[in-house]
C-alpha cells in the first residue's frame, strides 16, 4: 500500500514567527491518517524539526549534488540531513527556470539525497504552450525518466507532477487530465521499475486548495498533494489533510 502523503512547499516564504503554524497544524492533527511533509526555507529547517520532534517531516528545497566545496549559497543534502530533514524537494519548475536546472542535474541532486537518506520528491510538469501543443506526455515523460536516477523506490522517491500553467494561478486541469497524466507516469514507473514502481507516490500540484482537495485526491493514480500557498496557514493545510485522511 503507498501511504498518502500532503506535502506542503513554503517557498521562499516564512520567518521564526511563521513556526506558530507549524504548532497549530500539529495540535489540530496530532495523529494524523496520512502522512504529512513541510518544507520551508532552509533557515528554518532546523527551527521546524525541533518544533515537529518527529511527529511530521520536515524537508528542503533544494540541495547540491555535491557533499561539500565552494559553493557559495548551496546547501547540501548532507546538511539538510543535519539539520533534521526528511525529505527534499528537487526539480521545482520553478528551480527549473530561474535556476535552469537540467534533468541531469535533477538525477544527480536526487542521488546525493538518496546517499544521505533522504526522500527525494522529483518534480514534473508542462508549460501552457506544451499543453496545447499536446506534448504534455512527451513532456513529462521525458522529465520522468532524466530526473529519476536507477534504484528509485517507494520508500527513497516522490514523483510530484505540477503543471507549471496552474502553479500559484488559480487554474487546475481537469480531473480527467491529471488522470491521464498520472496513469501514464505509474504505466512508467512500473515499466521501468517493475513492481517496486507500483509503490512510488505520486503527488498532485498545482493551485491545491481546501475547495477541490476532495475531488483531485479521488482521481486515479494520486497518493496525496504538493501543496504551495495553502500549506503557510494550519487552517488551509489542514483542511486539505482532512480531505486526504477521507481519500
Amino acid at each position: 500500500m503507498r501511504r498518502k502523503l500532503a506535502a506542503g512547499n513554503w517557498k521562499m516564504n516564512g520567518t521564526g514567527a511563521s513556526l506558530a503554524e507549524v504548532e497549530a497544524l500539529i495540535a489540530a492533527h496530532p495523529n494524523p491518517g496520512c502522512e504529512v511533509l513541510l518544507c520551508p526555507p532552509a533557515t528554518l529547517v532546523g527551527a521546524m524539526a525541533a518544533k515537529a520532534a518527529g511527529r511530521i517531516g520536515v524537508g528542503g528545497q533544494d540541495c547540491h549534488s555535491a557533499t561539500s566545496g565552494a559553493h557559495t549559497g548551496d546547501i547540501s543534502a548532507r546538511m539538510l540531513k543535519d539539520a533534521g530533514a526528511t525529505h527534499v524537494i528537487l526539480g521545482h519548475s520553478e528551480r527549473r527556470a530561474d535556476h535552469a536546472e537540467t534533468d541531469a542535474m535533477v538525477r544527480a541532486k536526487a542521488e546525493a539525497a538518496r546517499t544521505e537518506g533522504l526522500v527525494a520528491v522529483i518534480c514534473l510538469g508542462e508549460t501552457e504552450a506544451q499543453r496545447d501543443a499536446g506534448t504534455t506526455l512527451e513532456v513529462v515523460g521525458r522529465q520522468l525518466f532524466g530526473s529519476t536516477p536507477e534504484g528509485a523506490t517507494g520508500t527513497n522517491t516522490v514523483i510530484a507532477y505540477e503543471p507549471i500553467w496552474a502553479i500559484g494561478t488559480g487554474r487546475t486541469p481537469t480531473l480527467a487530465q491529471i488522470a491521464e497524466v498520472h496513469d501514464f507516469l505509474r504505466s512508467e514507473l512500473v515499466g521501468r521499475f517493475g513492481a517496486e514502481g507500483g509503490l512510488i507516490r505520486l503527488l498532485y500540484g498545482g493551485s491545491v486548495k481546501p475547495s477541490n482537495a476532495a475531488e483531485i485526491f479521488a482521481t486515479s493514480n494520486v497518493d496525496g498533494a504538493l501543496v504551495g500557498g495553502a500549506s503557510l496557514k494550519a487552517a488551509d493545510f489542514g483542511a486539505i489533510i482532512s480531505a486526504l485522511e477521507r481519500a
